[in-house]
């Protein structure tokens, strides 16, 4: 893989969650799928993506909300990461436990870099048939309350 977008010498500790939304932004059709067929860094992103979910979570717009929502990211959902959200904490964990989510996201990897970056809307994900839900319609309708998601 050429590395044209230079994604794969960063520093993510180091991004903001807004600059990242710009480089997701930024980032052309072949320079996505040359990142998602380098599984190595396709994994070290999909880590960072949800390492920082616990700290962009907005416990005051759960309240009282404890679900478990499992994502699956990739061509075939291959990669399994669970957010639980239990009365005002989140936190994520990689791979399925045995734990019955509330709701299950299925969606390929540009459309989740995508999603999490604030460059794409949910709901046109959903329609389009490029987000899959399965489970709680609305709860996960609520999820972008429930996360600050930066902008680019």
């Amino acid at each position: 893989m050429t590395d044209t977008t230079g994604i794969a010498d960063l520093d993510f500790t180091s991004v903001t969650p807004q600059e990242f939304a710009r480089i997701v932004k930024g980032l052309s059709g072949k320079e996505m799928k040359e990142i998602v067929q380098d599984g190595a860094l396709r994994l070290r992103i999909l880590r960072e993506v949800f390492a920082r979910m616990e700290s962009q979570f907005r416990p005051e717009n759960a309240g009282q909300t404890s679900a478990v929502i499992r994502w699956k990211v990739g061509q075939d959902g291959e990669t399994v990461f669970e957010t639980a959200i239990d009365k005002g904490s989140c936190t994520v964990t990689e791979g399925r436990s045995e734990e019955t989510p509330k709701v299950t996201l299925v969606l390929g990897d540009t459309e989740f870099l995508n999603l999490v970056s604030g460059n794409a809307n949910p709901i046109t994900l959903f329609f389009s048939r490029k987000l899959k839900v399965v489970g709680d319609l609305t709860l996960a309708a609520r999820l972008t309350h429930y996360f600050a998601i930066p902008k680019a």
